[in-house]
């Protein structure tokens, strides 16, 4: 018998404060046809005055306990992927645990941008397999609202605020590509590529949190080559191929992203859960967003094999593939 961690359970949660792409008309020179077609987004929630990431996190916490019909005593260890903290130190995670009433185990955060939530999952993969936890909950929350400069409209436009959970637990299985769970993994990361995405502040630097850069053109050229290569990574791990995926799930920055690497990897796009026109770029909750309202949706279904990519500013990319 082979040990996998399996997906119990899943949740979300989202800002009450939705902004419709009109609200940025009166701020920078674009429109709402001008970002619908360059990607995809239409609309974007925004945390209020004095919503924090570890609120939002803890509310999308207890969605997927709920999800799995579990205390939260049961659960063992908490990863949050976030690159928005409310505090430099100490972690969201452990604001989490102290939010869900948790007095035993371990929580942790990780930072690799919109592609943290991958490497969260592959972490607490990584932890089950090994035996140091049973059951942890991995969270993707981000408030990127706070570090958006609204004069700049290359970037103010594509961000959101979010949260997104998994409960995962340890399980037996067979050993082979059809066991419900996380069958492989893939990361990368290579800093040359810093520039393309990053935030021009921190803590060593500036002593200020900093506002989002990117190189929109050079970025897109690098997200559509890599995140198809890293999912074939993946699945070839698992010794799957593309005819055995039922659904991709990628980070949602781009609707025009989505499409090329739908379109390499072979798949049709109606095999691919989209979140990206409601929700804009929410970085590492991104994925557990769209995995959430996915099953909500009734796309999701025990059994099917999910590929998940995510590419972010490091640059670091990676994919996970799972059987739900």
């Amino acid at each position: 018998m082979t040990k996998r961690a399996v997906v119990r359970g899943v949740g979300h949660y989202l800002p009450e404060r939705i902004v419709p792409n009109s609200w940025f008309e009166d701020k920078v020179d674009t429109s709402d046809e001008w970002i619908r077609s360059r990607s995809g987004i239409e609309r974007r929630h925004f945390a209020a005055e004095g919503e924090t990431t570890s609120q939002m996190a803890i509310a999308a916490a207890r969605a997927a306990l709920d999800d799995a019909g579990m205390e939260a005593g049961q659960i063992d260890a908490v990863i949050v992927a976030t690159s928005t903290p409310d505090l430099t130190f100490p972690s969201v995670a452990t604001m989490v645990q102290e939010g869900l009433g948790l007095r035993r185990g371990f929580g942790f955060d990780v930072q690799a941008v919109c592609a943290g939530f991958v490497f969260a999952l592959t972490t607490a993969n990584a932890l089950i397999l090994s035996g140091q936890a049973e059951r942890v909950v991995v969270i993707g929350a981000e408030t990127f609202s706070r570090i958006l400069d609204m004069t700049d409209r290359a970037t103010c436009v594509l961000f959101g605020d979010g949260a997104g959970a998994l409960v995962l637990e340890a399980a037996e299985g067979t050993g082979t590509p059809e066991d419900r769970g996380i069958l492989a993994s893939d990361l990368n990361s290579d800093g040359r590529h810093r520039d393309m995405l990053y935030v021009d502040g921190g803590v060593s630097t500036t002593g200020t949190a900093g506002v989002v850069k990117m190189q929109g053109n050079p970025l897109f050229r690098q997200a559509v080559e890599k995140l198809a290569a890293t999912a074939d990574a993946a699945l070839a791990r698992a010794g799957l191929g593309h005819d055995d995926v039922d659904w991709i799930v990628p980070h949602q920055a781009n609707l025009r992203i989505i499409q090329g690497t739908a379109k390499k990897l072979g798949v049709s796009m109606d095999h691919v859960v989209v979140t990206v026109q409601d929700h804009g770029n929410t970085s590492a909750a991104s994925i557990p967003l769209a995995l959430s309202i996915g099953k909500a949706r009734g796309q999701i279904k025990q059994g099917d094999l999910i590929v998940t990519e995510a590419i972010g500013g490091g640059l670091a990319w990676g994919a996970v593939v799972l059987r739900w």
